[in-house]
């Protein structure tokens, strides 16, 4: 007969490892718990750092109010928590965390680091820690007020639990899940997530709103049609407030989230309820976006229910998914009527407009206001001016040579692009070159007065024309990523520069970028002023205004990354400088000779040649020569006519006293530089200009321009018809 076995007690090591997989039970659990744990601290900015979907590497920080040397030592042992003393708390729980045992957890599967500084410290403090112990005293050191926990290798110590996991991409997507939830809910934060080394995947400014912060995480396909529910019952002690798409929008997926006491948790039968409600409008198989957020009376509510804390129960159950049926119900009601039918637009290389109407409507009429031009190539407006035998990129090849100007020869420059990169041999290999020169019949001669006339070489054409020419839509919320670099990118440091970027994002006008981002290029008035489609609606652009903006974020967000106009015979700075000082109206005789102030400006600048370099690629060698420009856009020059006055504004404009200021002022004086038009009224140089706003300028504006709220109304940007508004007029004509 079998004897029995032999009941003993765990040790204390596997409870913990045991209790550790009930709670975190993939990376997206751990960020789950240490992002309330930040909001709880009252963070405004959190940023998430993840590598490989978390398993290699999971960071995150936060502004919060840190964490208290004295409590470093034990804040990782199980059952410790400042948010709870009694049972009866969790009666009236008002904070995420209540329980203690998130940190305690993530220590006993992965290695984990926690940076923290509060704001009576004097300094920050780092600790390691390893199965809920400290490893090590704490370190004091350099850091901002906050919190940032580092979690390497999570399941190292727990073989099975991490083959069982999911691919990197598809624990990245949960991630993904996580955040956006939380910054939808609280939009009055901001959040950031990207890949360890690689470019931002997701951000939100802060003091945004659930529908901004949607229409960045989802998309303006759900955001535009979103519809504001609330509800407030006194009886049930229920206050409902969220947003659902209209019968307009669905999907194959569809998504809810749902947050009760601002806890984002799942509820199957608040889903299938919603879903229930949905089936009557949308076709089979079609769903829609719900957000949701249900304040609750905390009695009411049990947290306690499952160790991911994904899952709650509460009283009177059946009587709020009522609620919460009829108040969705009598929202869609309402919006029935004036239900929207989108038409599909006209696409390119379309013979005829009934042809689509067949194909996309099914017979139903497409009213000719209802049609939207969305081919550039299409009609455009040039074909109506007689001048025009042949178009302008052809003109732009042609080698139509300039008049020398008689400044001196010495001046007078070629060019070379290439691009600004680190010195690795293998990249190096790969890097294209553009050459202008003088003697070559790609270009056009060059000089101080008359800025250079570029023949594009075909692999350059291919890159600033043809990847850009069947471009139909452009989701506003990618221009929030940080800019893509074709090689190995530089990442700066410098928390100057984030601020700079950040002024940038939060003055960002979305109404304007998402007009921006899918404009259609209709034709150039002058160098100064073009139109542009969007939609139904016509706008006048001041391209000059334009285009300065844009290259000042050009100058921010790729800030140690540009390439180099190379100047194959060096400039002399202090002829340059005299040129800029003799160009103004009158010279003050009290400023001295204009030579020697020449010559102090020129020493200036030399003594900031090295930063200038680095972070700018402005190249100036040790005997006061110009070599090198930086090359802020592919397919674009400044105007070289005004480099003198630019090279003295530095001198004088830029503050080199403050850090901040330094680089906002150096790169608004750059942007001003090279947004200048060719003076010139030549045929063939506004040529040049209108073909290099149509291939260059606006396809760079739609990829990544972040327009400024002031070009609301300082007439940057103005609507000058409207399709649907003249229809109008018409049919009354």
């Amino acid at each position: 007969m079998a004897e029995p076995g032999i009941i003993r007690k765990l040790s204390e090591e596997v409870v913990n490892r045991i209790a550790a997989g009930e709670i975190v039970q993939r990376p997206a659990n751990a960020l789950k718990e240490l992002i309330e744990n930040s909001l709880d601290a009252k963070s405004t900015n959190i940023i998430v750092t993840v590598k490989a979907g978390g398993l290699k590497y999971l960071q995150i920080q936060d502004n919060g109010t840190g964490i208290r040397s004295e409590d470093l030592e034990i804040v990782c042992e199980r059952f410790t928590t400042s948010k709870l003393s009694e049972y009866e708390d969790l009666k009236q729980i008002s904070t995420y965390g209540f329980r203690g045992e998130a940190l305690a957890s993530i220590s006993h599967i992965a290695h984990l680091t926690i940076l923290t500084k509060t704001a009576a410290a004097k300094c920050a403090y780092k600790a390691s820690y390893e199965n809920g112990k400290l490893k090590g005293p704490l370190k004091p050191c350099a850091g901002n007020t906050g919190t940032q926990i580092t979690v390497e290798d999570i399941f190292y110590n727990v073989l099975a639990r991490k083959k069982a996991l999911r691919s990197p991409t598809e624990e990245y997507a949960h991630i993904m899940e996580v955040v956006g939830g939380y910054a939808i809910h609280n939009s009055h934060i901001g959040f950031t997530l990207k890949k360890f080394g690689e470019n931002t995947d997701l951000k939100t400014p802060i003091k945004s709103t659930v529908i901004d912060n949607v229409r960045i995480i989802h998309g303006n396909a759900i955001a535009r049609e979103l519809m504001e529910i609330e509800l407030k019952d006194d009886t049930l002690k229920l206050y409902l407030h969220g947003y659902i798409t209209n019968v307009n929008y669905s999907h194959k997926k569809g998504a809810m989230l749902l947050f009760i006491n601002h806890r984002l948790v799942e509820s199957q039968a608040i889903r299938k309820a919603v879903d229930s409600i949905y089936s009557t409008y949308l076709p089979k198989n079609a769903h829609s976006f719900v957000y949701l957020s249900l304040e609750m009376d905390p009695r009411n509510v049990d947290v306690n229910v499952h160790p991911t804390k994904h899952e709650v129960q509460f009283l009177h159950e059946e009587h709020i998914i009522e609620k919460i049926k009829s108040c969705v119900e009598s929202k869609l009601l309402s919006c029935n009527s004036t239900r929207v039918m989108y038409t599909q637009a006209r696409l390119p290389g379309a013979t005829a407009v009934e042809e689509i109407v067949k194909k996309t409507t099914d017979g139903a009429k497409v009213y000719a206001h209802e049609l939207v031009r969305v081919n550039a190539d299409v009609q455009k407006i040039d074909k109506f001016f007689p001048a025009t035998n042949k178009n302008i990129e052809t003109q732009v090849k042609d080698n139509i040579k300039q008049p020398k100007d008689n400044i001196d020869k010495t001046l007078d420059t070629n060019m070379e692009v290439t691009e600004n990169i680190p010195e690795n041999k293998e990249i190096t290999d790969k890097i294209p070159e553009v050459v202008i020169n003088e003697s070559s019949d790609d270009v056009l001669e060059n000089s101080l007065v008359n800025e250079p006339l570029i023949k594009i070489p075909d692999r350059w054409k291919a890159h600033t024309t043809s990847e850009h020419a069947n471009i139909t839509y452009i989701d506003p919320k990618e221009s929030f990523k940080t800019r893509t670099f074709k090689y190995e990118r530089v990442e700066t440091r410098l928390t100057s520069v984030k601020e700079l970027r950040m002024d940038v994002e939060n003055k960002c006008n979305t109404n304007l970028r998402e007009i921006l981002a899918n404009l259609i290029f209709i034709a150039c008035i002058d160098v100064n002023k073009c139109l542009i489609q969007h939609a139904t609606n016509l706008y006048l652009c001041n391209t000059t205004r334009l285009t300065e903006e844009l290259f000042y974020e050009t100058m921010l967000y790729d800030f140690q990354n540009f390439g180099f106009i190379r100047l194959s015979n060096p400039l002399p700075l202090e002829e340059l400088l005299v040129l800029g000082l003799s160009s103004q109206d009158e010279w003050d005789s009290e400023l001295g000779d204009m030579r020697e102030l020449a010559q102090k400006m020129m020493e200036v600048l030399l003594n900031k040649r090295a930063m200038l370099l680095e972070y700018f690629s402005l190249d100036i060698n040790g005997e006061g020569e110009l070599l090198a420009l930086p090359l802020l856009l592919d397919g674009h020059t400044p105007f070289m006519g005004a480099l003198p006055t630019y090279l003295v504004r530095l001198v004088t404009e830029v503050d080199w006293e403050s850090e901040k200021a330094c680089f906002e002022s150096f790169s608004r004086q750059t942007a001003i530089f090279y947004s200048q038009p060719n003076p010139d009224k030549s045929e063939h140089i506004s040529k040049t200009e209108f073909w290099r706003h149509e291939h260059v300028i606006f396809p760079a504006i739609r990829r990544n321009f972040l327009p400024p709220t002031s070009f609301v109304n300082n007439g940057a940007i103005l609507q000058i018809a409207s399709l649907n508004d003249l229809y109008k007029v018409f049919e009354r004509c």
